[in-house]
């Protein structure tokens, strides 16, 4: 059985899904687009190597920073994975906030139209101007993508050009159902709450040196690893450049977080059907109930 525990960024999914995982003796799969980069730890709230022996942990900390990593990569791995691990552990703990990553492979979703178009005369385009495009061949799909994420409004646009099929219509096409015996379970705090959580870890990030991290990373790497699209990493360039004080940089880490929270739970809310939790005892009280 898989279960699912999903919430948004600061509300304890990690430890969490430890203590649940020792005491079903379960195993934890990541579900975070970028707590799968090796070397970025601290922006991404990385589970502690401590806290990965205490449990075993997979599709965690194993992707090169400097290789681009997607839903498409996501779905091969997590259902290669669930296929070599199938019978090892009594329960399987999929925990993490990345709810397109989730659904993409957990349901009966066909990424087979992987086909590839040579982008590069959109690549010079303002994110307005690719998203108008889309618009233009596919409106169902730009309905449900932010005009600021390039990387899906391009991706829609590319299966459009190389199969002459719309993104849209192809989903509709599949029934949308889980493919796994699965549960979904959604960690539930009031959002000021998350709110005040995600603050707090903000400043506990730069504590644990976030900035030192980004500075050798960036100078290893250079500006454009997707990587570096992380909430904590994107925000620091400015101010390694002195274009942003040391708060401003705070600050606005701290709203982009709060953006991205309400982005999560707004996806939480239409795309699963979430059993709400509070905390260990409950989860497992919703779990016996049911054996």
């Amino acid at each position: 059985m898989i279960l699912v525990l999903t919430g948004p960024t600061g509300s304890g999914k990690s430890a969490l899904a430890i203590a649940l995982a020792e005491r079903l003796g379960a195993a934890i799969i990541n579900a975070d687009a970028f707590q799968v980069y090796q070397e970025l730890s601290i922006a991404t709230a990385k589970p502690s190597l401590e806290d990965r022996s205490k449990v075993p942990h997979y599709l965690y900390d194993f992707v090169p920073i400097e290789k681009d990593y997607d839903i498409y990569s996501y779905q091969k791995d997590l259902r290669a994975l669930l296929s070599k691990i199938e019978g090892k552990y009594p329960y399987l703990i999929i925990a993490g906030g990345t709810g397109l990553y989730i659904r993409s492979a957990l349901y009966d979703y066909d990424l087979s139209s992987s086909e590839h178009y040579d982008m590069g005369e959109y690549e010079g385009l303002s994110n307005d101007a690719l998203y108008e495009r889309l618009r233009e061949v596919d409106p169902v799909s730009a309905s449900k993508t932010h005009p600021n994420n390039r990387r899906r409004v391009m991706r829609a646009l590319e299966i459009y050009l190389a199969t002459g099929e719309r993104k849209s219509d192809i989903e509709d096409r599949q029934s949308h159902k889980p493919i796994y015996p699965v549960r979904f379970f959604g960690l539930s705090k009031e959002r000021e709450e998350v709110y005040s959580s995600c603050d707090k870890r903000v400043e506990t990030m730069f504590e644990a040196g976030l900035l030192e991290e980004n500075r050798a990373l960036l100078e290893k790497y250079g500006q454009t690893p997707h990587a570096f699209q992380a909430i904590g990493v994107k925000e620091t360039i400015p101010y390694f450049k002195g274009e942003r004080s040391l708060e401003e940089t705070k600050s606005l880490i701290k709203a982009n977080t709060r953006h991205y929270v309400k982005r999560q739970l707004t996806f939480f809310a239409h795309q699963f059907d979430l059993e709400p939790v509070r905390d260990l005892d409950e989860i497992l009280g919703k779990i016996k109930a049911n054996i």
